[in-house]
């Protein structure tokens, strides 16, 4: 078991907006963070998280939990792997009341890098590889390159350092092919490219041939600690530098990163091996930076910077496409001391939404009335992913350039009266909110000292609409839904202090009781003498209330 004490100082180090925005898009929204639930399909945000409470909830789907809780729904996790998965990506140690597993976590990534880097000045043909394309030493060093022999050295390297083989098939770093009970490394004959997680703990590798092999470029494979949708390569390396220049620049390949940090560009990352996708996002969004995609300007690499464009655009982000005519790339530019005519470059690239665009135009004969008019409605429907404002700013851009004279902007037709407003406030799905309710509940979630003093003269059951909420918070059952509900509602305003909620206990007292004196005076079912007690005791308890003096519930 994970010893208690363990549990707790990892609990320390978490942050939720922290952890769920290695998962979903977060967009702050007062004091909290909002995003469309990603347990239940939604358009409208109804998912909340709240730093403070460090907790989130859905007014959805009623979905709600600590940080811990949202990894274990989210990955499909219990409640150890969910603390092993965090400690793993926190780069925290855990203890265990059993001594068999107290280990750190494996270092057969960083041994093995080690053995690849040195093996590096030792292959010439890996070393004039390195060296051709312009590399520096201290960017090898800093970038970690290195290289991968044959497998059997590989295996045998494995091996000799006392780490079981399996501990290397589970961080992908050798494969095993059942049909013939082998094993196999899955980095032969490359220069290696080690590539870590947001908080600098190696996680896979990349490999370049250099002997010809069928696949220029291998990643790892998925793994525990591997998801290549959600990590971009060197973002450790360039996370400060995006912070403080409030800019991050994406490429397409290793080589380009590299050279461009070797230029200056220390901003800069690249995606591995894959499109940019919404896994993305979040760790783009960490720290505001504009985006600038530096693509290659092959047909796969407009196309790629299309799709990236579309998507960061739809999602809000500012910035822009450079795309490199001439077979050039970044890595290119640099080793032919083309750094100054780069910066210029990355100063003013082409917006994403003026990209996506033209880029559309560029699919269609315009001279054509019909394929201007698929044009069109293909540039209609993307502008519509856009917000309304953009979209009346962007309809007469794409208008003007729809062929010769272009076209009247009244023929864009974007219907933006009939979508859904996106700030559309969170809705309760219970059929009743009691204000009053709701702030006592949340005043005695927040301040606990003030129990006593709600306790002295009120129950649940005088609570008309949310009684089992008040006794939940009661409880101290912080855990329950209906609880995280109210803690991250921001409209629910916390009494600030034992004066202000004596003075709403006896407004809210007084109204009952005279309530309940009503109730007697009409009832049919008691007996005269019971009736003159209530009667008796209720106008007590609304003279007392009256003079500003608290009744109990009992007297």
């Amino acid at each position: 078991m994970i010893a208690q004490d363990s549990i707790e100082a990892l609990k320390a180090r978490l942050d939720i907006v922290d952890v769920v925005g290695n998962y979903v898009e977060l967009k702050k929204a007062g004091g909290n963070f909002k995003a469309p639930c990603p347990f239940h399909d939604e358009k409208s945000p109804s998912f909340v998280v709240s730093p403070q409470k460090q907790i989130y909830h859905c007014f959805g789907c009623g979905a709600s939990g600590n940080a811990i809780g949202f990894v274990m729904e989210y990955e499909k996790l219990n409640y150890p792997e969910a603390l092993e998965k965090l400690a793993e990506n926190y780069n925290f140690t855990l203890t265990y009341t059993d001594n068999k597993h107290n280990k750190p976590r494996s270092q057969v990534m960083d041994k093995l890098n080690e053995w690849y880097q040195s093996l590096l000045t030792q292959n010439k043909i890996a070393s004039a590889y390195v060296q051709e394309r312009g590399i520096f030493e201290s960017s090898i060093e800093k970038f970690g390159i290195g290289y991968a022999p044959d497998s059997n050295a590989t295996l045998n390297y494995i091996r000799s350092q006392q780490f079981a083989i399996k501990e290397a098939i589970d961080m992908g770093v050798v494969g095993y092919e059942p049909s013939r009970n082998q094993t196999y490394a899955r980095f032969i004959e490359r220069v290696t490219f080690p590539i870590h997680s947001a908080n600098g703990s190696i996680v896979g590798f990349g490999g370049r041939t250099i002997t010809g092999h069928n696949a220029k470029y291998v990643n790892s494979p998925e793994t525990a600690y591997f998801n290549k949708s959600r990590l971009l390569y060197a973002y450790h390396l360039a996370k400060q530098a995006l912070y403080k220049k409030q800019e991050i620049i994406i490429t397409e390949g290793y080589l380009d990163v590299i050279m461009l940090h070797q230029a200056g560009f220390d901003n800069a990352v690249a995606t591995l091996g894959t499109a940019l996708t919404v896994e993305h996002l979040p760790l783009l969004r960490k720290g505001s930076p504009r985006v600038v995609m530096a693509y290659d300007g092959d047909k796969a690499g407009r196309a790629a910077a299309l799709k990236a464009s579309k998507l960061l655009s739809a999602s809000g982000f500012n910035g822009g496409v450079v795309v490199f005519g001439g077979g050039l790339d970044p890595a290119d530019m640099v080793k032919d001391g083309r750094s100054e005519e780069l910066a210029t470059m990355f100063r003013d690239p082409k917006p994403f939404i003026e990209f996506v665009l033209d880029e559309i135009l560029s699919l269609y004969d315009l001279t054509n009335p019909k394929e201007k008019e698929s044009c069109m409605g293909e540039g209609v429907s993307y502008l519509k992913t856009l917000s309304p404002l953009l979209q009346e700013e962007y309809k007469t851009y794409l208008a003007s350039r729809l062929g010769g004279m272009g076209v009247s902007p009244s023929l864009v037709k974007l219907n933006t009266g009939h979508q859904q407003n996106q700030n559309t406030p969170l809705v309760q799905k219970n059929t009743h909110r009691d204000m009053w309710e709701l702030t006592l509940i949340k005043t005695v979630i927040e301040k606990p000292h003030l129990i006593d003093q709600v306790l002295d003269v009120l129950d649940p059951s005088l609570l008309q609409f949310h009684s089992r909420e008040f006794s939940l918070a009661l409880a101290n059952r912080m855990d329950a839904p209906e609880l995280m509900a109210i803690a991250v509602d921001e409209s629910i305003v916390v009494l600030q202090d034992a004066e202000a909620l004596n003075a709403e206990l006896i407004t809210f007292l007084s109204r009952y009781y005279e309530r309940e004196l009503r109730k007697v005076n009409i009832a049919q079912n008691i007996s005269f003498e019971e009736k003159a007690f209530y009667i008796r005791k209720f106008r007590g308890k609304i003279a007392k209330l009256k003079r500003g003096q608290l009744v109990g519930f009992n007297d």
